[in-house]
């Protein structure tokens, strides 16, 4: 399971700068590196130190991490709804992604220029908000009239439940707020899945801020959160700066012993990747052999089944069963056979929904 996330944010706000320390973001693998698709596309490494463990304990030919493909979406201007710019590119490229990340300006600067003059990250955000939300309502309404007739007969209950539903979309588009703010069942989403709105994908408001406010944030960061809390959506401050010069640097050693001197832990954009997960649903699973130690990503609540199905749709099809071990038990025991011989291997079933970090085998047949 790919997870595509698409950067977008006004010109000097720091968007560019983040998307570049995102490519850099080697730092927990070395082996990992960022490799561009398209110019403003890059396949990056998700940071997570239980896969480094699980490979240090069975020393596998290769190790593979679960990636995020980051789109930097360029074009946006004011009209970009109605193809100002590269308006068009720009909305069909955020189409495509799973989630928004929207970069706002939280800093003062006097030699960095704003587009608008000043520094306001709400009139910033409502800039962006208002074009992709003119579009969603150029979807909605299109859609509506074409599938009025059935829906007013009654005829088509199918219908009649999609045009209810993009009624009350265009009601909540038509007052300034985004089609995320709508409460909708996962059937009433199925229904206007090929929609594809851009209001209603999930979105994090990333706020730009100097160093002196990367830890507690400052009076910008503060009108963003009143801003957006009636919205579905999450903040993180990070100062892309300082990413930039944590990227910069050469070795994983040094990276360390910067972040070290700054009293962090770890890299902005490692928690920046990790809150993207968080804001999708999804969390990770493991497999591990002398071939490759392999990270999975899969959507929370997903059965033993389903999650064979992302490594290959026969395991689906076929499922017989999964051999399961907690990623704990695993690290405790040091092994597959010592975890078998304690008891600690588990076989599970169909109806079983798999756990953040289990190691698992799967057994199907085709």
């Amino acid at each position: 399971m790919s997870l595509k996330c698409g950067i977008v944010g006004l010109p000097n706000v720091g968007k560019s700068t983040l998307f570049n320390c995102l490519s850099n973001a080697k730092a927990q693998a070395a082996n990992f590196p960022f490799c561009t698709i398209e110019p403003n596309v890059g396949v990056i490494t998700v940071p997570d130190e239980r896969l480094n463990k699980l490979a240090a304990l069975v020393n596998p030919q290769r190790i593979l991490p679960t990636t995020v493909e980051i789109v930097d979406i360029a074009g946006l201007v004011k009209g970009a709804s109605q193809g100002e710019g590269l308006g068009n590119k720009f909305l069909a490229n955020i189409r495509e992604t799973n989630a928004i990340l929207h970069v706002l300006r939280c800093f003062d600067d006097p030699n960095v220029v704003h587009v608008d003059g000043s520094i306001n990250p709400v009139r910033d955000k409502e800039v962006i908000d208002l074009e992709l939300q003119l579009k969603d309502l150029e979807s909605v309404e299109q859609r509506m009239k074409r599938i009025e007739k059935q829906a007013k007969t009654g005829a088509d209950k199918e219908a009649k439940k999609t045009y209810e539903i993009l009624s009350e979309i265009k009601d909540t588009l038509l007052k300034g707020q985004s089609a995320r703010s709508v409460q909708l069942s996962e059937d009433d989403l199925k229904l206007i899945y090929d929609l594809h709105l851009l209001t209603i994908k999930p979105v994090m408001y990333i706020c730009n801020v100097d160093e002196a406010s990367s830890k507690t944030g400052n009076k910008h960061t503060q009108a963003v959160a009143e801003a957006v809390k009636s919205e579905n959506a999450e903040i993180l401050i990070i100062t892309a700066a300082m990413e930039a010069e944590i990227a910069a640097l050469e070795s994983y050693e040094d990276r360390k012993a910067f972040l070290s001197d700054i009293g962090l832990e770890e890299p902005g954009v490692n928690k920046l990747i990790h809150a993207a997960y968080q804001l999708l649903d999804l969390q990770t699973y493991f497999t591990a052999g002398v071939q490759e130690v392999r990270a999975w990503t899969i959507t929370k609540g997903m059965s033993a089944p389903q999650a064979a199905g992302v490594i290959h749709t026969d395991f689906e099809k076929g499922f017989i069963k999964a051999e399961v071990i907690g990623y704990n038990d695993y690290i405790t025991y040091g092994s597959e056979s010592a975890c078998r011989d304690n008891g600690r291997l588990r076989i599970e079933g169909k109806e079983y929904i798999v756990a953040d970090g289990d190691v698992m085998h799967f057994r199907f047949n085709v």
